[in-house]
């Protein structure tokens, strides 16, 4: 017996479904918004995840699965989709378009940390990234389109947390002031963070062990005029959208390309590690990895820890709505006509196997979550007709011709 790895599942039935049901949620909103798919690489080469995700970010330094392959290649699985988004739109040429640069992705992520509560080492992420406007309008659209997202699916209850982080020259003066504060109380502070202190002072505020408690004492940063309008004028965008904001200072995206607006979504039924989804505004990272000056904001959503929010709530009915019995042994052929038949109709049809005893196969019909179970027996097969008996609700079992079967059964369920 060979098990699957600690922190990498089977994703079986009903969850897969529920998964699939966040997926096509996410499609159609994203439709309505104007975003287009695209599907990057699983691998990608490791100076892109370092070179975007930060050196001293959690990802880079212990989560990362990277290895060098057989030509000598320093090599990653990704673990998250901005990155290789970005390096799409500069290889592509994407900004040459005269297209809104916006997209999506929908697919999985890699990350050595440790497996907990809808946590895992391999996690399905749906993303969306806006590239090339630079505009509070923007912010707002992007914030807007994940909490229409997460009501589509029925994930209520959630709060979307909101601050900003300001700009090159806003971190620039706040910099020197955090670093004081925290040098003044490295001893005290976890060995990463103080290691990474003097490369990147801001990444101890979002730190696992020490953040918490830094972030209620620590220096707030200011805004200079332009950041400060841009953080305002998304608020007041937000409230025109209906979308309610938690405002928290502290709030510090664990990515170092982060710039003026960043937000998370919550739950308190995750616990502790209570983030659904998050992201913010990037501004100058395109331009950072050699592509034009291209602001942009973006999120992501862990479809793992979303299907957590909604196991409890009804599951979508993906039953097939007939299941096919041939009631004789000479009834196989035309039982099998009539599940094709069925099928060409729109309607879904399921069997089990038509040699095995007619109680054989009433219990699989009972178990398939049917509507119906239509048989075809001695006295069917001679009348050219097809038994229609109902298993979900109470009701006598009745023959139609075999030709009007499909539209009768698609009249009882009312398609």
């Amino acid at each position: 017996m060979i098990n699957s790895l600690r922190g990498f599942r089977d994703i079986l039935p009903p969850e897969s479904d529920l998964f699939a049901r966040i997926e096509a949620a996410a499609r159609e909103v994203f439709g309505l918004y104007g975003y287009q798919e695209l599907r990057i690489p699983t691998l990608e080469k490791k100076e892109l995840f370092v070179k975007s995700t930060g050196d001293t970010t959690d990802i880079v330094e212990k989560e990362m699965y990277a290895f060098t392959d057989g030509g000598g290649r320093e090599i990653a699985n990704r673990p998250e989709g901005t990155p290789g988004v970005v390096r799409a739109y500069i290889e592509n040429n994407l900004g040459q378009t005269g297209r809104n640069g916006k997209y999506f992705y929908i697919g999985n992520m890699f990350r050595a940390e440790r497996p907990q509560a809808g946590r895992y080492r391999e996690f399905e992420q749906i993303g969306a990234e806006h590239i090339g406007n630079p505009s509070p309008f923007a912010d707002a659209e992007t914030i807007t389109m994940l909490v229409r997202l997460l009501e589509k699916v029925g994930a209520g209850g959630c709060t979307v947390v909101l601050n900003s982080l300001g700009c090159g020259e806003c971190r620039k003066a706040y910099r020197e002031v955090l670093l004081a504060f925290l040098r003044a109380r490295a001893e005290k502070l976890c060995e990463p963070c103080r290691g990474r202190i003097e490369r990147n002072p801001l990444r101890a505020l979002d730190c696992k062990i020490d953040g918490p408690a830094l972030a209620e004492t620590a220096p707030k940063l200011t805004l200079c005029p332009a950041c400060a309008e841009h953080f305002a004028k998304t608020q007041e965008l937000l409230k025109i959208s209906s979308v309610s904001c938690e405002v928290n200072p502290s709030l510090v995206r664990g990515l170092d390309y982060y710039t003026r607006t960043v937000f998370e979504v919550r739950s308190s039924a995750l616990g502790s590690q209570d983030a659904v989804c998050g992201g913010g505004r990037y501004d100058d990272l395109v331009k950072s990895m050699g592509g034009p000056a291209a602001p942009a904001i973006g999120w992501a959503l862990g479809v793992d820890r979303m299907a957590m929010l909604l196991k409890d709530k009804p599951a979508a009915d993906n039953g097939p709505k007939a299941f096919v019995i041939a009631a004789s042994k000479e009834a196989g052929n035309k039982s099998f006509e009539l599940i094709t038949a069925l099928r060409a109709a729109g309607l879904s049809a399921d069997f089990s196997n038509f040699e095995l005893s007619l109680k054989s196969q009433m219990r699989s019909a009972d178990k398939s979550g049917a509507a119906f179970a239509l048989l075809i027996g001695e006295d069917e097969l001679k009348a050219g007709a097809v038994a229609l008996k109902p298993l979900k609700e109470k009701g006598d079992q009745f023959t139609v011709p075999a030709a009007e079967a499909p539209a009768k059964l698609k009249e009882l369920l009312k398609l």
